[in-house]
C-alpha cells in the first residue's frame, strides 16, 4: 500500500518530474504532486510524494529529510490526513 509523504521547503522552481526522479532512488514513486497557489499559479514550496510501500517511504524519509535538494534543505515526513472542513457555512 502506498504511503504519502510531505516534502517541505522546496525550491519554487522544483518540478513534479524532478521531485519524482529524486525520490525514485528510494523505491517506487506512485505519485508526485507540488502544491501551487490557485490565484498566482506559483509553487507554495511544498508537495507530496506517494511511495509504493512503507519500507520505501521509511527509506525515503531517512535518505532525504534535512538533505539539500535543488539548493534548499528539504523537510520530509509522513503526511498527516487533512482535517475535513464543515460545509455548514457558519453558525447563524
Amino acid at each position: 500500500m502506498a504511503k504519502k509523504l510531505y516534502v517541505g521547503n522546496l525550491s519554487y522552481n522544483t518540478t513534479e518530474d524532478g521531485l519524482r526522479n529524486y525520490f525514485a532512488g528510494f523505491g517506487t514513486v506512485a505519485s508526485a504532486k507540488i502544491i501551487f497557489d490557485r490565484d498566482t499559479g506559483n509553487s507554495k514550496g511544498f508537495g507530496f510524494i506517494e511511495m509504493g510501500t512503507d519500507d520505501e517511504a521509511a527509506a525515503a524519509i531517512n535518505g532525504t529529510n534535512g538533505k539539500e535538494f535543488e539548493g534548499r534543505q528539504i523537510r520530509v515526513n509522513e503526511a498527516m490526513d487533512k482535517p475535513r472542513r464543515s460545509n455548514s457555512g457558519g453558525n447563524w
